[in-house]
């Protein structure tokens, strides 16, 4: 069973050994029609065994030819690129050819990947590639399968390395410093719109000497009296604000873009935002619900509350129930008492279901400054600039027209009764949710 186990089980035949053997058939049916070939045929048909019992022995004689392991970070990243690198090591005198086999987590749904490779007598060689996972949580990595062959390919050998690994994906967490630049600018969309500031903040910093071109409405006269020259007080922005991002976990929210639901792109849009706003040193908390209350995380603006808030949208899921906007009042209500700024992740899909939630929000409105944030639909917007040829497409065309205005006209529906709303695009979801808060604050609304 041992040599079973080492020199048959892990024994494949590649295509050249195939075409060998069928050559040889071939060459023996012909000496039937010319008999003086049969020497000829029984020199080629021991060659052809004896090439194959010593490609046997290239193959087989070491028993561990290769050595191969595999480097991930222990947390990807949700809905991007993330690098996997795997480096293999041969310990034979001679070169191979290989295909390398990564068993990947079955949430990729890829049953047919793998990399074809050539390594020189005792290389180590690096492969890399990438995975964009579309689902939260853990993804099981199993063993490395490599089949290789030597120069002559008569036999291919099967090693099966043990690099089972188990990792974790997060919302996107590695899009945190690609929008940094955007908070300390102060910038619309990656640069291309400086944003006006409104009003002078009343936060103070400090009092210096004047300067031409200060406002001399920030004279400090007590200070000028007491130094004997003109002095001004220095503002800065208003600090320690209090920001809430609600995530709607209801059956909304379980529509899918280009293989990520609008809640996963609703929480790597909430992490990117909550960086932002302890970049610009605002308290930041948390609050999820569905058909009940989920997560609530207090506002706070230390370093650990972005960790906190990653593990805790980790584990976030939609559900197949609407949610209870009425519940969601009344926890705002008790759980929230300082005035604050309230970003809203949703979706409405008609005015009839804003219209079911308009009174909640509405009253939410009347103690917080609430930020609506919820999605376009782009099949819709598709559909309606799509070039129609036919009466079915005619029809459709304007059906698509009609339900894309409808949601339009949903922002105006809630800035009606003083909502501040965005609607959005979900690959553009965090962008604009950033540069909007940045307003807000520019504008010091809060």
């Amino acid at each position: 069973m041992k040599l079973f186990n080492k020199y048959i089980k892990d024994l494949f035949l590649p295509l050249r050994f195939y075409i060998a053997a069928g050559s040889t058939i071939l060459f023996f049916i012909i000496t039937f029609l010319l008999p003086v070939l049969l020497p000829i045929a029984k020199i080629y048909f021991y060659s052809i065994c004896i090439l194959f019992l010593l490609d046997f022995v290239f193959v087989f004689f070491r028993n561990t030819p290769l050595v191969a392991s595999r480097k991930l970070s222990s947390r990807l990243s949700n809905g991007e690129e993330n690098v996997v690198a795997l480096e293999v090591e041969s310990k034979l005198p001679y070169f191979i050819k290989a295909e390398i086999i990564d068993e990947l987590p079955f949430q990729l749904q890829q049953r047919n990947f793998s990399i074809k490779a050539s390594l020189a007598s005792y290389e180590t060689a690096s492969f890399k590639y990438s995975i964009n996972p579309v689902e939260r949580g853990l993804y099981d990595f199993g063993n490395v399968i490599i089949l290789f062959q030597s120069k002559l390919g008569l036999v291919l050998r099967r090693q099966v390395l043990a690099e089972k690994e188990i990792v974790s994906v997060y919302p996107a967490f590695s899009q945190l410093g690609k929008y940094a630049l955007i908070a300390q600018t102060s910038t619309n969309d990656y640069g291309s719109k400086r944003m006006r500031k409104i009003g002078q903040s009343m936060e103070f910093e400090q009092i210096k000497d004047y300067v031409s071109g200060d406002d001399i409405r920030t004279i400090n006269w007590k200070a000028t009296a007491r130094k004997g020259t003109l002095m001004i007080n220095n503002y800065t922005d208003e600090k320690s604000q209090q920001v809430y991002i609600i995530l709607d976990k209801g059956r909304l929210m379980k529509m899918p873009f280009n293989g990520l639901s609008l809640l996963d792109y609703s929480i790597n849009a909430a992490l990117a935002l909550s960086n932002i706003c302890l970049q610009k040193q605002d308290k930041i908390g948390l609050v999820t619900f569905n058909e009940k209350i989920g997560s609530i995380l207090a506002a706070d603006r230390k370093p650990i509350q972005r960790e906190k808030m990653l593990q805790l949208l980790y584990k976030e899921n939609t559900s197949f129930l609407e949610s209870d906007f009425e519940m969601l009042y009344t926890q705002v209500r008790n759980k929230i008492k300082q005035r604050s700024l309230l970003v809203l992740f949703t979706n409405f899909e008609s005015s009839t279901g804003l219209k079911r939630q308009i009174n909640y929000l509405r009253s939410i409105a009347k103690h917080h400054l609430l930020l609506v944030v919820f999605f376009e639909n782009t099949e819709l917007t598709k559909l309606s600039v799509a070039q129609a040829n036919t009466v079915e497409d005619v029809y459709i065309k304007t059906i698509a027209d009609k339900l894309a205005y409808e949601k339009r006209m949903l922002i105006k529906e809630l800035h009606k009764y003083g909502i501040i709303a965005v609607q959005s695009a979900p690959e553009h979801l965090t962008v604009n949710a950033i540069n909007k808060y940045l307003e807000l604050k520019s504008k010091q609304m809060l």
